[in-house]
């Protein structure tokens, strides 16, 4: 009984040290770890670039279509059968080139009759002539009655008056006469004949005989939005007015078909004055030289019109801007001590992969263009190496 007595003391002495030692233990364990400096931060590295100021060149995009810049209907003007054609279909011909020939005996006739009836007109003229200049010195003398003399004159004028209607249906006949030869009204590529040798032509009968197109020189149409037109006004550009005072004018670039650029570019010379209010756009002209016919009339094309040129803008970009609901807002680098200041900008026009700032930054700031995703006002960063 002692025996089991002894064992319980020496046991429960046994249990108090261990969890004393425990104890010891736990609070040697607390005072460790209090005391552990806690681990520093790890500062984001972010890439930076600086703020530049440029000219911009800012574009707008539209799809064109390409048409002569003449473009002339080759009629018949008189009627007849057609006997000749004088030019190869879908050649150059130049302006005054004989095209077709028309059969011209009866008008050739009704000249001749014309110009016959003339020489009888003149001739009745100089013996009515004749006739007043013998009477008027015989009333003047008393020897012929006033009554002579008025018929003298009223005959007299009658002759001139028949002559000069002999004139006329002289020149209409001879007028008529040339139509018969048809020629060219323009240099310019002629189409196809719409009609055969041996067609009776004419204004009561088939008139219209080929066409005729300039497209040495070509007009490209393309249309533009109202916005596009505020925005300019804005600007003070006006769309299809040259002003001297710029050092640039609003040039068209034309892409072709094949993706290539036209080589020669082109200047808006026309706007329409009023906006389509089906559309909401309004029409745009430019003029483009084409010496290779590299465009053809009827060809739809892609336009590049230059609107605006911002000259020393102020330029980041696009990767850097931050959209949140209250506006846009880019982190700008204070090098004094290596933090980021969110700075709210005011967006101008995108080109390329730049933004134009109008407001909110100054040339020479660093912006934080990389790695800003996980920045905060104020936090500090470290500039990878070689963007400064």
């Amino acid at each position: 009984m002692k025996r089991i007595s002894k064992f319980l003391v020496i046991r429960k002495r046994t249990l108090a040290l261990i969890l004393a030692a425990v104890a010891i233990a736990g609070v040697a364990i607390y005072l460790v770890v209090k005391n552990w400096p806690e681990p520093e931060a790890e500062i984001p590295i972010v890439q930076v670039t600086p703020v530049v100021q440029e000219d911009v060149e800012i574009y707008g995009e539209y799809v064109g279509r390409v048409r002569a810049q003449q473009f002339v209907e080759v009629h018949a003007r008189v009627e007849g059968y057609l006997e000749n054609m004088l030019f190869e279909e879908g050649t150059y011909v130049e302006k005054g080139q004989t095209l077709f020939v028309i059969n011209r005996g009866q008008y050739k006739a009704k000249a001749d009759r014309a110009k016959a009836q003339l020489q009888k007109d003149e001739a009745q003229e100089q013996q009515a002539k004749r006739q007043l200049e013998r009477i008027r010195p015989l009333y003047e003398q008393n020897a012929a009655s006033r009554l002579d003399l008025d018929n003298a004159v009223a005959a007299y004028e009658t002759a001139k008056a028949a002559v000069e209607m002999s004139k006329a249906d002289l020149s209409q006949a001879e007028l008529e006469l040339g139509y018969t030869t048809v020629t060219s009204p323009l240099s310019g590529h002629i189409s196809e004949r719409h009609v055969d040798v041996g067609t009776l032509v004419g204004p009561g009968n088939k008139s219209l005989l080929a066409t005729i197109v300039k497209s040495d020189t070509v007009l490209v149409d393309f249309s533009m939005t109202s916005l596009d037109y505020l925005n300019s006004k804005e600007r003070n550009v006006e769309i299809g007015q040259q002003d001297t005072t710029r050092s640039w004018q609003p040039n068209v670039t034309v892409t072709l078909a094949d993706n290539t650029i036209y080589p020669y570019k082109g200047l808006v010379d026309f706007a329409e004055p009023q906006v389509d209010p089906h559309t909401g756009t309004f029409s745009v002209r430019a003029e483009l030289p084409n010496p290779s016919r590299e465009l053809l009339p009827g060809q739809f094309t892609k336009v590049k019109l230059l609107l605006d040129v911002r000259e020393n803008a102020t330029v980041v970009p696009a990767k850097a801007i931050i959209m949140e609901k209250g506006g846009a807002y880019i982190y700008v680098l204070r090098q004094r001590d290596s933090t980021v200041e969110k700075r709210f900008i005011e967006l101008g026009p995108e080109f390329e992969n730049n933004v134009v700032v109008e407001r909110g930054l100054e040339p020479g700031e660093l912006i934080v263009d990389e790695g800003y995703h996980k920045l905060s006002a104020g936090a500090k960063v470290r500039v990878s190496e070689g963007t400064k």
